[in-house]
């Protein structure tokens, strides 16, 4: 194993997520690893319409230096789409020519595919390179337009065909996914030392106790008529508090900062630890679908290594977690069962009850995956 080519759901940014963690460790293990970390590319036509600044594409570049230090075997790519796909059908293809022309400016000759995101058939397409599919999410149970559901469905049977192995996050989408082929099953996980390390109390959190929620907001997983709810029962007692991407309608935004909820966007990495360990209780409010169904939720690690209570609505990775840290409420219950622990400080910060799996398990795990897709 010494090059591979990651096409990603995400930008490289300071929120992790699981393909930065796996990465990261992975060229920690293995130092004649090279990786190119391909980037959802920008849409600047978009942008524009909807009134936004327009995010230009910035090319292939080095990426960051890593939490074991300084790298130059982590490659970044970021291209554009500058039309949409209706005006514009062949614009896959040519963003899978500029991967290609990317790993020979690097001199790469034969890498692996790691896809992550579904649209990275289109390298397939286009290349001999051994793969694999990474499935963390099912988006063709998310609520899409029926033009995006069918291009990605279309895209993840040419995957599922041609890859030589498929790796699933969940026991769901290792039950759905299953059914068409056999999948490797390889959960999330948390950085166990990071998240125990005690650290101080964020100069940014609003004064006094506080219910806290750490994820991307956006309406494919969070119930925002419930967080409005949870706000408003929460008021005099505390504050209901967001931490991470924002991806809400100006409308949804508002309505929860009127609720007063503290929306306050992502934060590093190195900075969640510290959130998570000073609420008086960690929550997810999330909306119950097959989507949520098909994830392995990581706050579920962070949650349970910090050692907080935590409410939750019965969505897959803490209905069925059995640990006596997690309250798991229905909707019309889960308000209450909130606020009846914002005033709680009893059980702050005791160690989990039971061991937490890190990512150098999950390292462990998908370097083997990677070893027989790169295998001659």
């Amino acid at each position: 194993m010494t090059d591979v080519v990651v096409m990603s759901l995400e930008r490289w940014d300071e929120v992790w997520r699981r393909n930065q963690h796996l990465i990261a460790g992975l060229l920690h293990r293995d130092p004649t690893l090279r990786v190119l970390f391909v980037e959802p590319a920008v849409d600047p036509l978009h942008d524009l319409l909807q009134r936004q600044r327009p995010r230009w594409p910035r090319g292939l570049r080095p990426g960051p230096p890593l939490p074991s230090g300084p790298t130059r075997r982590l490659w970044l790519l970021e291209s554009a789409k500058w039309l949409p796909r209706r005006l514009a059908p062949a614009v896959d293809a040519r963003l899978a020519s500029k991967v290609v022309a990317a790993t020979r400016r690097l001199g790469w000759k034969a890498p692996t595919l790691w896809v992550n995101d579904p649209d990275g058939a289109a390298v397939l397409e286009v290349t001999d390179w051994p793969a694999l599919y990474d499935i963390t999410d099912d988006w063709l149970l998310a609520d899409r337009p029926a033009a995006e559901t069918v291009r990605r469905a279309r895209a993840e049977a040419i995957l599922m065909e041609r890859v030589s192995q498929v790796v699933v996050c969940s026991p769901e989408l290792a039950r759905t996914k299953g059914q068409q082929r056999d999948v490797v099953l390889v959960p999330n996980a948390v950085d166990v030392a990071a998240y125990q390390r005690p650290q101080g109390r964020p100069g940014d959190l609003p004064a006094g106790p506080y219910a806290l929620y750490v994820g991307t907001v956006h309406r494919d997983r969070m119930d925002i008529e419930l967080c409005v709810d949870t706000a408003r029962v929460l008021r005099g007692r505390g504050r209901l508090v967001v931490v991470g991407p924002l991806a809400l309608s100006p409308r949804d935004r508002a309505q929860l900062e009127r609720s007063g909820v503290a929306l306050l966007g992502p934060r590093p990495a190195e900075q969640v630890p510290a959130y998570l360990q000073h609420a008086e209780v960690l929550v997810v409010p999330h909306v119950v679908t097959p989507f949520t169904d098909s994830l392995d939720p990581i706050k579920r690690y962070e949650y349970l290594t910090v050692g907080r209570p935590v409410v939750s609505t019965p969505v897959a990775g803490f209905r069925d977690a059995g640990d006596p840290l997690i309250t798991v409420a229905e909707v019309s219950a889960f308000a209450s069962a909130v606020a009846e622990r914002v005033p709680d400080r009893a059980h702050r910060l005791q160690a989990p009850v039971s061991r937490v799996p890190s990512w150098h398990d999950r390292v462990e795990q998908f370097a083997e995956v990677l070893d027989r897709v790169s295998a001659p």
